[in-house]
């Protein structure tokens, strides 16, 4: 076996067992320091000592997603996920450090136990559960890669995000997607159109739709309470569409005769197999919704015991994994290596990023003195969501507008929080998770498939200063002026 045949091999099995090690490790911390008051512990934030270094290894992850892939010498040793893993685990690994010289080795274990257990599992599972399962449906042909086609295609996978999860909608359609559009010279725009409105835009709209709803749902708001975010969700997607149909069409109008020719003769109708993949997901939707550790089922007095959403989860992937067919699999050209990907760089994100949240929390009170109207929280959330993850950002945000008792308010657990500051922390969090590869889970599988597909990805400041901020910036300011003014 070729040394990138056994590390590809090797990889899941190094993966969980180094998270599973250090959540376990983190939880044994936490409760054996007697501070397990049934909500993970909680006290008032404070700015960590020297956080200028602390910050450091959360930098040094983000530097090298963006600039290993662009030289010639690391650019190969980079493609490898196990090297993705090694990098994510030596910031991860520098972020304990610092917290034990600053903090004491007793802050490991709530970190730890914090940032994996409650926070990167549930992630990673709902994300590989849709990936496995939404990988189990096949949609067949090759439509004509005409303006139309395409925006109906954005148009479709947009709508179903919400309900389908932006992870199952990227996996359903990107690949279909992907074949209509092989005989197109110009693509790329499609491929970054595509992540801006069915990866992170589309799932405005249910708390399965995107990770940082899901955590707001996990903390008290109602399951459907997203749905009344359908205003914004629309102007956003219309807009980004009639971009896009006016962008493809001038491209269009550049393509060879001879493309054209080639792309009408190779025309195939729509075909859809492993449609049972539709019940399994609508499992792991009601899962989502239904089952919560810190509440009793509905209609019954039994808690869900710890992580049994997510066990549940991955029993559905089991009954995907068995009732698809591996021709399916073969035919959706389906591998693990796009979710591998995900998971090897958010398990260290997910650490290295505790201390910049940290300091974001402890700067709460002189946050909130200047920043208390809608499109502030809308703007910073999203902003900070571009780089630190959407979900992560989206809890601390939460907290920090529960300290601001205007308005409207919605009963949550713990408390409340003012309606009007919770619609802008949820859509800066949902809309800019797509402003960067790193915003959000499904950015990063939908760039890595299309680059095994042979789809040249633009590097990670070329996807922002090309594609994000000269297209979804404009956007943003009218949602800002539509509603959050």
């Amino acid at each position: 076996m070729h040394q990138d045949q056994y590390q590809k091999s090797k990889l899941p099995i190094i993966i969980f067992t180094t998270v599973i090690a250090l959540g376990i490790a983190g939880w044994l911390g936490w409760f054996l320091a007697g501070h397990h008051d049934g909500h993970g512990g909680h006290h008032e934030p404070h700015m960590p000592h020297l956080w200028y270094v602390g910050i450091l290894p959360f930098i040094a992850i983000l530097g090298a997603i963006a600039v290993l892939p662009l030289l010639n010498y690391t650019r190969h040793w980079w493609e490898l996920n196990i090297n993705r893993f090694f990098i994510a685990m030596l910031c991860s690994a520098a972020t304990i450090a610092y917290m034990i010289f600053t903090s004491g080795s007793e802050s490991i274990g709530p970190m730890l136990d914090h940032s994996i257990m409650k926070d990167f599992i549930p992630f990673i599972v709902l994300l590989f559960s849709l990936y496995v399962i939404s990988g189990g449906i096949y949609l067949s042909g090759d439509l004509a890669a005409s303006p139309k086609i395409n925006t109906s295609f954005l148009a479709i996978g947009a709508g179903i995000a919400s309900f389908i999860g932006t992870t199952g909608a990227s996996m359903l359609l990107i690949r279909p997607l992907l074949k209509t559009n092989s005989q197109r010279k110009y693509k790329v725009h499609t491929i970054v159109v595509f992540i801006f409105l069915v990866s992170n835009i589309g799932g405005t709209l249910l708390p399965i739709g995107d990770p940082p709803l899901f955590l707001g749902y996990l903390r008290g708001v109602p399951f459907m309470w997203t749905l009344g975010l359908w205003p914004m969700w629309a102007t956003a997607c219309c807009i980004l569409l009639f971009v896009y149909f006016v962008w493809d069409s001038l491209l269009y109008k550049k393509e060879s005769a001879k493309d054209h020719r080639q792309d009408e003769s190779q025309q195939e109708p729509l075909r859809l197999q492993g449609g049972i993949n539709f019940v399994w997901i609508a499992g792991i939707v009601a899962t989502a919704a239904l089952v919560d550790s810190a509440k009793p089922l509905i209609g019954t007095e039994w808690t869900p015991f710890p992580y049994c959403r997510e066990l549940i989860m991955l029993v559905f992937v089991v009954l995907s994994l068995q009732t698809t067919s591996k021709a399916i699999h073969k035919a959706n050209n389906f591998t693990y290596a796009a979710i591998l990907e995900v998971a090897a760089l958010f398990s260290g994100i997910f650490i290295a990023m505790q201390v910049p949240l940290a300091v974001l929390e402890a700067s709460g009170k002189a946050i909130t003195a200047t920043m208390n109207q809608p499109w502030h929280f809308f703007w910073s959330t999203g902003t900070l969501s571009s780089f630190l993850d959407n979900a992560p950002t989206y809890v601390v945000f939460f907290k920090l507008s529960q300290s601001l008792p205007e308005g409207e308010m919605l009963a949550v657990n713990n408390g409340s929080v003012p309606v009007l500051l919770l619609i802008a922390i949820s859509l800066g969090s949902v809309f800019m998770g797509a402003m960067t590869y790193i915003g959000n889970g499904p950015n990063f599988m939908v760039k890595a498939i299309a680059e095994q597909e042979g789809v040249e990805m633009p590097s990670f400041f070329g996807y922002m200063f090309k594609y994000s901020i000269p297209v979804l910036i404009p956007i943003f300011v009218l949602i800002t002026i539509f509603f959050l003014l």
